[in-house]
C-alpha cells in the first residue's frame, strides 16, 4: 500500500474497527475474524515478500506489498477447525464459497425491467464470458442458493463444483485440492476430488469405485455443505433488522438454469422455502438487502454527497465517510426508510448502507470439516450427519472489507454495461418472437397463445 506509516496504521485500523463494531453486529460474534495489527522486524517482512512473490497469482503482481511501515493484520487461518484445539491434527475439509448477490431487485428505481426478472450475477456471467474472464458460464445462481428450498440449493451447489470460477474452493488440510489459484490454473476433475474426499465421507472402504462412487460423494459434499449453510448461527445484534422483505421482489431468476428446466417440464411453481433466520445465508442477504434503492436509485444521492463535500470539504470526517467505523456509524445503518426527505443526511446513510451491502455481496463463507469419532462428539460442538460419517464444523465469513465510497460510480456504470450486454445479446436471443426475426432463413413455426 501506498501511503506513509501513519496512514498504512489508520487503514489497518478502519479494517478492524469495521469487523468488529460493524460486521460483527449483522453476522454474530464467532463468524467475523477481523484480526488485530501487529508490528512485524523490516526485515523479516523484506524476506516474507520475496519468499511469496513467485507463489503469487498473475494478476496480483501488479499490487506492491508495503515492506516500509512494518505493520501487519494476524488473522486466523480459517482452513483450520477454529472452535476446537485438537490435541492430535485432525484431517479437515474446508470450503469457501462466494455466494455473491442473493436477490432480486425490488425498488422502484430500476429503469430496465429485465434486473426485476434476471439477476445480476446471471447477466454478469454473459459480459465476463464475452471479455474472455471466463471460459463458459456457470449455471450457478445465487438466487437458488439463498432460496432456502434444499432442491435448489442442491442444484446451485453442483452447478458450482461444475464451473467454480473464483466462487468456490475446496481446501484438504490447508492445501487446494479443488477450484482455481487464479483466472489461469483450476483444477476441476470430480474423479480426482472424489479421491481426495472419500476417506472423509466413506472411511471403510465399502464402496465401489467408479463413476458411481464420484457422483455419490459429490452428492453426499453437497448435502454436507446444505446442511451446514442452513445450520442456526448464534444470534447477533442486527438480527431483528427489517431488511428481508417477505414479500417484495420475486423468489426466484428467470435465467437460472433450475428454473428454466422447470418450465420445460412445465411445472411453474418454484418452491421458496425461506432461509432459517438464524443461518448464516440469512444473515448475509440480510446485509446484502441494505441496498434498498438498487444503484439506478443510489447513484442521484451518492451526487447529493459528492455536491455537498465540494461545497463543504471540511465535513467530511464528521461525516464519517471514511470512518471511523465505531457504535455511531452503525446505528445510523438501522435507519431503513426509503423516504427521501432532500437531506444530505438521508442520501449519506443509504450510500453507507449501499457500501455495507456491497461488502455483503462480495464476501466468502468458510464451512471447516473435521470428522469425529463416534463416541467423541460432545454436546457443545455443532455437528452435521453424512450417510456413513459425521462432522464437527465451523462457518466463518472473510473479505469483510468496506467496499470504498469511491467506487459508487464505477458501480453505475458496471451495472448500465451488464444489463445493456445482456438485453442486447442474451435475451434478445432467449425471446421466441426476437429469435425467429434473428433466424429469418430458416422454416419458422408461429405458435399462437391464447390471451
Amino acid at each position: 500500500k501506498s501511503g506513509g506509516s501513519k496512514e498504512i496504521l489508520h487503514h489497518l485500523q478502519n479494517i478492524v474497527d469495521f469487523g468488529k463494531h460493524v460486521m460483527k453486529q449483522f453476522f454474530g460474534e464467532n463468524y467475523v475474524h477481523h484480526g488485530e495489527i501487529i508490528q512485524l522486524p523490516l526485515d523479516f517482512v523484506r524476506q516474507l515478500c520475496l519468499k511469496i512473490q513467485p507463489e503469487r497469482p498473475e494478476s496480483r503482481c501488479d499490487k506492491d506489498m508495503d515492506t516500509l511501515s512494518g505493520y501487519a493484520m494476524c488473522l486466523p487461518n480459517l482452513t483450520r477447525l477454529q472452535t476446537y484445539r485438537f490435541v492430535e491434527p485432525r484431517p479437515i475439509l474446508c470450503i469457501e464459497i462466494k455466494p455473491k448477490c442473493g436477490f432480486i431487485p425490488f425498488s422502484s428505481h430500476v429503469s430496465q425491467e429485465i434486473k426485476h426478472k434476471v439477476c445480476r450475477y446471471c447477466m454478469h456471467q454473459h459480459l465476463k464470458v464475452a471479455n474472455g474472464k471466463w471460459k463458459r458460464p456457470s449455471k450457478y445462481c445465487p438466487v437458488d442458493l439463498f432460496s432456502g428450498n434444499k432442491q435448489r440449493m442442491h442444484f446451485a451447489l453442483k452447478s458450482l463444483l461444475q464451473e467454480a470460477q473464483n466462487n468456490l474452493k475446496i481446501f484438504k488440510n490447508g492445501e487446494l485440492i479443488y477450484g482455481c489459484k487464479d483466472d489461469q490454473e483450476c483444477s476441476s476433475d470430480w474423479n480426482e476430488l472424489a479421491r481426495h474426499l472419500k476417506p472423509f465421507f466413506f472411511p471403510s472402504n465399502g464402496l465401489v469405485s467408479g463413476p458411481h462412487c464420484t457422483r455419490t460423494i459429490v452428492k453426499e459434499l453437497i448435502h454436507v455443505i446444505t446442511l451446514t449453510l442452513l445450520s442456526s448461527t448464534d444470534a447477533c445484534r442486527a438480527g431483528d433488522m427489517k431488511t428481508v422483505p417477505v414479500s417484495q421482489g420475486r423468489s426466484y431468476c428467470e435465467a437460472s438454469a433450475f428454473n428454466k428446466e422447470l418450465v420445460r417440464n412445465g411445472k411453474h411453481k418454484l418452491e421458496s422455502s425461506g432461509l432459517p433466520r438464524g443461518c448464516l445465508l440469512y444473515k448475509t442477504l440480510q446485509a446484502q438487502m441494505l441496498d434498498m434503492l438498487d444503484i439506478e436509485g443510489l447513484y442521484p444521492l451518492y451526487n447529493r454527497v459528492e455536491q455537498y463535500l465540494e461545497e463543504f470539504p471540511e465535513e467530511r470526517s464528521t461525516l464519517q465517510i471514511d470512518g471511523p467505523y465505531n457504535e455511531a456509524f452503525y446505528e445510523k445503518l438501522l435507519d431503513l426508510s426509503t423516504e427521501d426527505d432532500g437531506t444530505i443526511a438521508f442520501a449519506l446513510t443509504k450510500v453507507q448502507q449501499y457500501r455495507i451491502a456491497m461488502t455483503a455481496k462480495d464476501c466468502s463463507i468458510m464451512i471447516a470439516l473435521s470428522p469425529c469419532l463416534q463416541d467423541e462428539c460432545s454436546e457443545q460442538r455443532p455437528v452435521v450427519l453424512a450417510s456413513k460419517t459425521r462432522f464437527t464444523f465451523s462457518v466463518s465469513v472473510l473479505d469483510l472489507d468496506l467496499k470504498p465510497y469511491e467506487s459508487i460510480p464505477h458501480q453505475y456504470k458496471l451495472d448500465g454495461k451488464i444489463v445493456n450486454y445482456y438485453l442486447k445479446n442474451v435475451q434478445a436471443k432467449d425471446d421466441p418472437v426476437m429469435s425467429s426475426l434473428f433466424k429469418e432463413n430458416e422454416d419458422c413455426t408461429l405458435v399462437l397463445h391464447k390471451v
